[in-house]
């Protein structure tokens, strides 16, 4: 009689964790910092439709990396949640702590009672009436939540781009600094010159805190080639 296969749930943690890394690791950067008029998101994306950054409600917006399908079904459901709450109850029960923590909710039950965890890190993030209202939850693959402050990098070569934005990021700059600095950051290699990012191939989304009620606003053609020009020069 042959024994049964086991795998001690420390194990089994482990290598879910291992595979959900790996997966995020593979996908370009999203970086999310904040600015004097709202909050900035910024991510190398060469497609026109298939969008890492998104609306959610009025003043909330997600930033995803990782597997696309699967962040576009959380995307889906965080509409769902959102128009629902805000419908059954008022627009100000809509926010993004309720929002973040369905997400965490959702990714904790898939990592530990699936057999493969969704391979994505999301950002939720709501602009305030002023930067010290603004909420900016960062969610992990197994549910874990973190509230954070200034800005945030996810995916590709995080902690390389975290350090560089650690260094230059500070409160009160300009959403031209904030972006300029984002791009920086994207372009920037472990060795070698830093590469120069086309506007074309760029992502970019503000939630411009000055806007009456809707704050998302992408930023495309020549709105940001007047931030930047035709191609984002590295300083």
């Amino acid at each position: 009689m042959s024994m049964p296969f086991y795998v001690s749930p420390e194990q089994l943690m482990k290598d879910r964790a291992d595979y959900a890394r790996k997966g995020i690791a593979r996908g370009r950067s999203v970086v999310v910092l904040g600015y004097d008029e709202g909050i900035a998101f910024a991510t190398e994306n060469p497609s026109r439709s298939l969008h890492k950054i998104s609306e959610i409600y009025d003043r909330i917006a997600l930033a995803a990396v990782g597997k696309y399908n699967e962040f576009e079904n959380l995307r889906v459901a965080g509409v769902r949640y959102a128009d629902l709450r805000g419908y059954s109850y008022d627009r100000a029960d809509v926010n993004a702590r309720g929002l973040a923590n369905a997400y965490a909710q959702t990714l904790g039950t898939v990592f530990t009672t699936e057999s493969k965890p969704l391979e994505v890190e999301l950002v939720v993030a709501e602009v305030g009436v002023d930067e010290a209202h603004d909420q900016v939850y960062r969610l992990s693959y197994d549910g874990s939540v973190a509230d954070e402050h200034g800005f945030v990098v996810m995916g590709g070569h995080a902690e390389q781009l975290g350090v560089q934005l650690t260094a230059e990021w500070r409160v009160g700059l300009s959403l031209p600094e904030v972006l300029g600095l984002a791009v920086r950051a994207l372009g920037a290699q472990a060795e070698g010159e830093p590469r120069a990012i086309p506007a074309a191939q760029l992502e970019v989304a503000v939630l411009d805190r000055t806007r009456p009620r809707r704050a998302f606003r992408r930023l495309t053609g020549t709105a940001l080639e007047d931030l930047f020009g035709t191609t984002v020069a590295q300083a």
